[in-house]
């Protein structure tokens, strides 16, 4: 009884709804309530990594030296695969490419235990040690509760997918209190469309989201940086030079998370991985503690031009004084912080690379900051190359460079350096393209033509499933029928197309009325002619299996308005060039914002 009447509730606000309010009304207080869950989601996630780091502080007091460094990744992964298996008994997916598979194939629908499995394997996973990032687990979580609410109030497709857009932008803007950010984060890497329809919600969660997030957190940001000297003209070619250092590191960045991942992938067993991946990880923060975490405090403090974030903890800390030293440090975890992160994700620990990227960013802008000042002919402000490197590698990492523009704009509390975050972030964003076409988050999607882009077209070609559009009402003819079961058949089918299909199931050929016409009439031939002497070879086929794109290439290439569609050789049905662009009219109608 309890059951029934939430249900009946449910449907008579769904009513009151449809009466009352209109689409944009209702969408756009969605998006407030959705910004605000998001945002204490954020606070929550934040406030329990925090706490569980000091507990494990607690821990790293009480043993001398760094070697505890060593376990305690493996522990935090150890701790995150066990929860993974017995409690949430379901694979907990990477970050922001969960969501753009949901997108792509799933129709904006999550698995209902996103609603909290990311967090808490992330926050054990990164308390622990393991050098990855919350925004990930952050932006899936906030997808879930959207995707919760989305089913409730039966929205459509294109309104789940902006209530998707909506919960991430606001995860990001609670994040790093940075709205406009985040909205441009919204359309660039999950490939929302910027229209009128979308923007205002967009704008309404994030907004809500930042306010949540001071509500509970004071107007604390994660970077407490201030610009102290803007843009200076004689500057630009070392913006330039480091705008393309910075998209060969993210080349870098790319292909060495994609290359471990993959290997990990190869391991039968996870605790293989485990034991592998943590061990090495341990190593790595044993060497070099800044890998530790997420790493925001050892960039607050390069940020800061305090570089003893290098040396706390460490095997190296009595060589703190030594020039080159800090170069090679610099230079060290910068190129493995990537290693850190992929080993972290490949071992069974759950996190996002967007915290690693910055990391990556602002080493990478102080070791070229630190190296010009030494070597070149002039000044340069150190901090704000640090700054900027992280725009590049947001720009190169992601794909995204609006994003890395914004975002580092949002945090240094101005626009000061917006012309120099545009050409660096430009600079790298076209030199990662030429050596990693895809981003991080895009690129098992495109192996698998999943992604979804600014192509309408393609993306609604790519939502589309050829199973779903095989027709079988064709009458079927044994190779051996007779001319006479071939009439037989015409006389009572109504399609013009007759497949030929063995004992097995497999097909054989194809007969067409038009070609068999002038035999109809003649009854002296009807049981000396078989099928298998009028039918000819299907000229292509399709399967299952392709992608709606082929398809279409198929039909144009082929000008049939019937293909085939075969299964490892058997018959399964056809599909016609009319039910295609049927079905692609009806789901472009519903994907369109306008």
């Amino acid at each position: 009884m309890k059951m029934e009447g939430k249900f009946s509730y449910a449907a008579r606000f769904h009513r009151w709804r449809l009466r009352h309010l209109g689409e944009r009304k209702f969408v756009a207080a969605l998006s407030v309530v959705v910004g605000v869950i998001v945002g204490v989601l954020a606070t929550l996630l934040k406030n329990f990594v925090w706490k569980l780091q000091d507990l494990v502080g607690l821990v790293l007091e009480k043993n001398e030296g760094n070697s505890i460094y060593v376990v305690l990744p493996v522990v935090g992964i150890l701790l995150t695969v066990l929860i993974v298996r017995y409690v949430v008994r379901s694979p907990v997916r990477p970050g922001i490419p969960n969501v753009l598979h949901s997108i792509s194939r799933r129709k904006g629908e999550l698995s209902r235990h996103n609603l909290y499995s990311s967090m808490l394997t992330s926050a054990l996973t990164v308390s622990f040690g393991g050098s990855v990032g919350l925004e990930g687990p952050t932006v899936v979580s906030g997808a879930a509760y959207s995707s919760v609410l989305s089913r409730f109030f039966h929205l459509d497709y294109r309104t789940t997918i902006l209530m998707l857009a909506c919960s991430s932008a606001a995860a990001m803007a609670a994040i790093f209190k940075a709205p406009i950010a985040a909205i441009v984060f919204a359309v660039e890497v999950i490939m929302i469309d910027l229209t009128t329809f979308s923007l205002v919600p967009l704008l309404l969660s994030s907004s809500a989201a930042v306010m949540t997030s001071y509500f509970f957190m004071g107007h604390d940001v994660l970077y407490p940086f201030e610009v102290k000297s803007s843009f200076v003209v004689s500057d630009l070619p070392y913006y330039i030079a480091l705008g393309i250092l910075t998209g060969l590191i993210s080349a870098y960045f790319t292909k060495i998370n994609i290359f471990i991942t993959n290997r990990f992938e190869k391991f039968t067993s996870s605790w293989e991985r485990i034991v592998y991946g943590g061990l090495l990880l341990g190593l790595l923060v044993f060497l070099f503690p800044s890998l530790y975490g997420e790493g925001y405090d050892a960039i607050n403090n390069c940020l800061a031009g305090d570089y003893s974030y290098l040396y706390n903890n460490s095997v190296f800390f009595y060589l703190k004084e030594n020039y080159l030293l800090m170069v090679i440090l610099l230079l060290s975890i910068s190129l493995l912080k990537v290693v850190a992160t992929s080993l972290a994700l490949g071992s069974g620990g759950v996190g996002g690379i967007f915290a690693p990227s910055l990391f990556t960013g602002v080493n990478v802008g102080a070791v070229f900051a630190v190296l010009v000042d030494r070597f070149g002919t002039q000044y340069i402000d150190k901090n704000n190359f640090a700054l900027i490197g992280m725009a590049g590698l947001i720009a190169g990492v992601l794909h995204a460079p609006l994003t890395g523009i914004f975002l580092i704009a949002d945090i240094s509390g101005g626009y000061l350096l917006f012309v120099p975050l545009m050409i660096t972030a430009t600079f790298s964003f076209i030199t990662v393209k030429a050596f990693a076409p895809k981003s991080v988050y895009h690129s098992q999607l495109a192996q698998r033509r999943e992604l979804m882009t600014h192509d309408k077209d393609k993306n609604v070609l790519r939502m589309m499933e050829v199973r779903k559009l095989v027709e079988t009402d064709f009458v079927t003819l044994h190779p051996d029928a007779t001319l006479r079961d071939l009439t037989e058949a015409i006389s009572t089918a109504h399609r013009d197309l007759f497949p030929i299909v063995d004992d097995e199931g497999y097909l054989k050929g194809m007969v067409k009325m038009d070609d068999i016409r002038h035999l109809i009439f003649k009854q002296d031939l009807y049981d000396s002619v078989r099928v298998k002497d009028l039918m000819y070879p299907p000229e292509d086929f399709i399967s299952t299996k392709d992608l709606m794109e082929q398809v279409v290439e198929k039909f144009e290439a082929t000008g049939r308005y019937n293909i085939a569609v075969i299964d490892d050789g058997k018959y399964v049905g056809f599909i016609s060039r009319a039910r295609v662009f049927s079905s692609y009219r009806k789901k472009m109608s519903h994907f369109s914002y306008e």
